[in-house]
């Protein structure tokens, strides 16, 4: 059986989303560093950060319904100009030497916009471009894409802004963009017919479709919590290692064990053989618990880089099987809109995290906020697991070595029908 990117259509979609992903993980350093030096505060890089968030979180849902009415390629194409105008801008911005935050927070904003209707498109994009039998080995290929542009991206930012300036790393992140709208413009997606309703009626659609199903929903509560103790550890987890573990230093090491782990996770996702792969990948996930309590009790550096190293090679491997078994068991007319429910849980419990880290740890210091954390997670994917609809989902058909997919027909609008008909892993 062939190899996913034996398919033309697959191949320009990892294509563009590779180079892009490398110029998404270029930039936030460069701003980082650019708005941090001209302000010499916090401040106004976290106004910039929430103006890039807020407007993500809120229209996920709209995003989610025109990707599934538009179709997610023409949606995806659209957000990919959209967002490498809005770098391009910033770029200008700090080549001029004109550090204005209203003007890049505005920049930050459209940027999040567009990405709201960009993030749901993708699980359609990946179900239109392959076949089922080769879903899974994809999906892990994005997974593996996604971790290394994460790895390779910050070393490629210090360079050019040590070398030529932050402005330029706006610059190439915006040429990334155009390089992925054209291989959107490129590629055939299969078209799926999409029943004419209202916008209430498309949201209420989707949202049946995740509270139909127990396997999900139970599911996505539990990736829910381990994003939010996710976002508790990233706002903790540099004081610990600082104050408590030996240096700065142990924190990168730990963020390079996690970069390295779900690289690895990624990896096997590709090549394993498990049928009931979201009962394997959502007790996978509940070994974060353990770098949790490690951080907690400031156990030994090397333990705690090892474990966290290891969490994050289970959650490298349940995104790619969660994405595959979303694909198989949602229907293609409303998986935009399931999707961007997913992204709307994991991008709201992480910020939150990030929010109460600090406070509670300033309350009742590391060792308590962390361990709850740790029993949350336990707790809330012990139920999923514990399920029968979990634990009977199977994937109907294993990955790695896909059959040669038919090149996909050519995308084409959906006809309007009359209106009535109904209808995740976003793990971070």
């Amino acid at each position: 059986m062939a190899h996913p990117l034996r398919n033309r259509n697959f191949r320009l979609l990892f294509t563009g989303r590779v180079i892009d992903g490398l110029g998404d993980s270029v930039s936030p350093a460069a701003l980082t560093l650019a708005i941090v030096i001209a302000t010499r505060s916090s401040g106004g890089l976290a106004v910039v950060l929430v103006c890039s968030l807020l407007p993500k979180v809120a229209l996920l849902p709209l995003g989610g319904v025109v990707a599934d009415r538009l179709g997610p390629r023409r949606v995806a194409l659209a957000a990919a100009l959209v967002s490498g105008g809005a770098q391009l801008c910033i770029g200008l911005l700090l080549l001029a030497g004109h550090i204005d935050l209203l003007l890049i927070a505005v920049a930050a904003a459209v940027k999040g916009v567009a990405s709201a209707f960009d993030s749901p498109a993708t699980l359609p994009l990946v179900a239109g471009t392959t076949d089922e039998d080769g879903r899974q080995a994809a999906n892990a290929l994005m997974g593996i894409a996604s971790s290394a542009t994460s790895l390779a991206g910050p070393a490629l930012a210090g360079v050019l802004i040590f070398t030529a300036g932050a402005g330029w790393a706006f610059v190439l992140d915006a040429a990334t963009f155009a390089v992925s709208a054209l291989t959107l413009a490129l590629l055939k997606v299969r078209p799926v017919h999409v029943p004419a309703q209202s916008l209430r009626e498309d949201l209420a659609a989707g949202w049946a479709e995740v509270t139909a199903r127990t396997w999900y929903w139970t599911s996505l509560i539990g990736h829910a919590s381990w994003n939010f103790a996710a976002g508790m550890l990233a706002t903790t987890g540099p004081l610990i290692a600082v104050t408590e573990l030996g240096g700065k230093t142990v924190w990168l090491a730990a963020l390079q064990a996690s970069a390295v782990g779900y690289l690895a996770g990624a990896f096997i996702a590709g090549r394993a053989r498990v049928s009931r792969a979201i009962l394997a990948g959502n007790t996978a996930l509940m070994s974060f618990a353990v770098p949790l309590v490690l951080f907690a009790v400031a156990a030994p550096a090397w333990a705690v880089v090892i474990a966290y190293g290891l969490a994050m090679a289970c959650l490298g491997f349940l995104n790619p099987v969660w994405e595959t078994a979303v694909q198989q068991e949602i229907p293609a007319a409303v998986l935009a809109r399931v999707s961007a429910y997913d992204w709307l849980v994991s991008l709201g419990a992480m910020p939150l995290g990030y929010a109460l880290g600090p406070i509670l740890a300033r309350e009742w210091g590391y060792t308590w906020p962390l361990t709850g954390a740790a029993i949350l997670v336990l707790i809330s994917l012990a139920v999923p697991v514990s399920l029968p609809d979990v634990r009977n989902l199977r994937l109907r058909q294993t990955p790695a070595e896909a059959a040669p997919p038919e090149a996909a027909p050519q995308e084409v609008p959906p006809p309007s029908p009359p209106a009535g008909a109904p209808a995740a892993g976003a793990t971070a």
